[in-house]
């Protein structure tokens, strides 16, 4: 139910969150899904009814699994039905983590135009090779797999290098928290 961009994945996964009448967010929901013993945590509005010994939520604002939180807007249970999920305008919420999406994009270290510009032909050629010649282009995707493992490496060696690296520096160029840059560098370092 979650929103997420491709680029950044579950760093900035976004739902409209619960907020209750003191303007706290309430802890994580688990629902029993149905059968066996599957449960799924939530921290979505929809969960914060009143029902099954659960907080009732007064406003909902769109949260950002990086810990950003847009503005808070009214709920009125009363305009719902009981089961109106579909009925809530959740686009205000959506926009505002849009708003907060565009905002990471923009202290992100920016890809040389060259590049970008290279990686936006590649994408087109691979999808055009895919539809007409499916085998080719599995053959070249695993040739960009070793070039890109290869470059991951190699940047990550140089990152590992400087004793001065901070973390946070790193995830803030990246668009992730410090704990995933690390995760990143460490994952090309390992070999393969």
């Amino acid at each position: 139910m979650g929103w997420t961009t491709e680029e950044f994945g579950e760093a900035h996964e976004g739902i409209v969150g619960a907020v209750l009448a003191d303007g706290s967010e309430p802890k994580p929901a688990y629902v029993d899904v149905g059968s066996g013993a599957e449960t799924y945590r939530t921290c979505e509005w929809w969960a914060y009814d009143g029902r099954m010994s659960r907080p009732r939520a007064t406003a909902v604002r769109a949260s950002c699994s990086c810990g950003w939180r847009g503005p808070s807007s009214p709920l009125d249970w009363d305009e719902l039905d009981r089961d109106g999920l579909e009925e809530l305008d959740v686009s205000g919420p959506r926009r505002d983590w849009s708003e907060h999406i565009r905002t990471v994009e923009r202290r992100t270290v920016p890809l040389p135009d060259e590049l970008a510009h290279l990686l936006a032909a590649l994408e087109d050629k691979l999808f055009a090779l895919a539809e007409d010649a499916p085998a080719a282009a599995l053959r070249a995707v695993t040739a960009l797999d070793r070039l890109t493992r290869r470059a991951g490496r190699e940047a990550a060696c140089l990152i590992e290098e400087d004793g001065e690296q901070r973390w946070e520096d790193l995830g803030r160029a990246l668009g992730v928290d410090a704990h995933r840059a690390r995760s990143l560098v460490t994952r090309y370092l390992l070999p393969h």
